[in-house]
């Protein structure tokens, strides 16, 4: 389900509150916004905490609230499961506006809109680290 360009909070409340009032998925909700996202900024990675934590690339979602961007750091995070890889979040250009498409975990990294996040995440792919005997290996 698509929603493009609110007029305002209360719109995308309404909608929300409908669709949590029926009882089932009826998937994600797609906001359209006719500004591009920034810039990725460029920063250091810091040091991994511990072993099988997998890197997790900064993003920029959107501020229903202030109308704007704002940036959520990367971070080191210990996967849901083991085996599980991260798919980093983008924005796309779709028909009149960007839309923002959710990051997730799965077994393997899909297609997150060729962007280049760095940190092992270069546009095709995951590139930064495997799962071996049980154990995620960073590389990057």
């Amino acid at each position: 389900m698509r929603i493009f360009l609110f007029s305002s909070v209360r719109s995308i409340l309404f909608v929300l509150v409908v669709m949590a009032s029926a009882g089932r998925s009826f998937g994600q909700v797609a906001i359209s916004i006719t500004i591009a996202p920034p810039p990725l900024p460029v920063y250091e990675q810091p040091l991994c905490p511990s072993e099988d934590y997998l890197w997790i690339p900064g993003y920029w979602p959107w501020d229903l609230v202030d109308d704007d961007y704002f940036w959520v750091p990367g971070t080191w995070v210990l996967p849901p499961e083991v085996g599980m890889l991260w798919t980093p979040p983008y924005w796309a250009w779709v028909d009149t506006g960007f839309v923002f498409y959710d990051g997730f975990w799965a077994s393997g990294v899909g297609f997150y809109g060729g962007v280049v996040y760095g940190f092992g995440y270069f546009g095709r792919g995951y590139e930064g680290g495997r799962w071996e005997h049980g154990h995620s290996i960073t590389t990057w």
